[in-house]
């Protein structure tokens, strides 16, 4: 896919994905959509990746919606895209057109094989600020704004953000800005759990690239592979049987791996580790297990 909306390169192991509509604040349209789930699929498919930047060109980060469309923006009966509403007037709920945009991004990066590292670079607002949510960590400079607004614009919390934040920020101030839904600064954000750090603007890709470099740099990428499905996905175990039986199967099949093997040998040997495995090859065979049914 040729790139209209984004920016995407990768340098030694870190890709970097920029939202590129600095004119719009880069609000977020159909086609950013499509081209961020097609960068997250090529993210998956190269093995020399091993982390992601995600951040915005010129002032903002992403400032929501593209509200040009007017009162129709959230009207699927009014727009030109395939209508799930049919000719009644009923709302067909399972039309594959029904789905909001925001969510289809969001789930795309849930699946995601390796990190992803959120430098917000200014204003965040709606799905500006939800796409962040299934991201690992987020950092944000002192000059981001951020907000879910969806109760100000007549709508609801979209992007799967229901799930997220609630996760990320505990369910009372989830629902203190979700109720209000009020624009704050990047301090309310590290206060209330949201952002990780809070940054110069000068400093903030630097950081970001600090912390994409500590993991390209010393860790196996099948085992960050693992372990980021594994935590993200535990969050939704109802007993922490169901994380043991899936760590199990883990350490079993990874502790027979080369990786294994060089991570101990380099440690005795104090010398910096050469991983052999790759992510798309060397996933353990037990993967994906959220796929099955539940196992005794």
């Amino acid at each position: 896919m040729d790139y209209e909306q984004i920016r995407y390169a990768v340098s030694d192991g870190i890709a970097t994905i920029t939202l590129d509509r600095p004119d719009k604040l880069n609000a977020f349209t159909a086609r950013m959509m499509h081209e961020l789930i097609d960068a997250f699929d090529r993210i998956d498919a190269d093995d020399d990746v091993r982390a992601v930047i995600v951040t915005g060109a010129g002032r903002a980060f992403c400032a929501g919606a593209d509200l040009s469309g007017g009162a129709k923006t959230f009207d699927y009966e009014n727009r030109g895209d395939e209508s799930p509403v049919g000719p009644n007037g009923e709302l067909r709920y399972s039309n594959e057109s029904a789905r909001d945009g925001g969510g289809r991004l969001t789930l795309r990066i849930f699946e995601c094989l390796k990190p992803v590292i959120a430098a917000i670079n200014g204003p965040a607002v709606g799905v500006g600020s939800t796409m962040t949510l299934p991201m690992d960590i987020r950092l944000a400079s002192d000059s981001a704004r951020m907000g879910f607004v969806f109760a100000r614009r007549g709508i609801v919390p979209e992007a799967a953000s229901s799930y997220f934040l609630p996760r990320v920020v505990g369910i009372s101030q989830a629902l203190e800005w979700c109720y209000s839904g009020r624009v704050f600064d990047a301090a309310e954000a590290l206060k209330g759990g949201l952002v990780k750090e809070v940054l110069p603007g000068d400093r903030l890709i630097a950081r970001a690239t600090e912390l994409a470099r500590e993991i390209a740099d010393n860790t196996a990428p099948v085992s960050v592979a693992l372990t980021r499905q594994m935590l993200w996905r535990g969050l939704g175990y109802s007993h922490p049987m169901d994380a043991h039986k899936v760590d199990s199967r883990a350490i079993l099949s990874r502790g027979r791996s080369g990786d294994a093997k060089e991570g101990v040998t380099s440690f005795l040997e104090k010398r910096a580790p050469v991983y052999p495995d790759r992510v798309s090859r060397d996933m353990p065979d037990f993967v994906p297990w959220w796929e099955e049914q539940r196992y005794s």
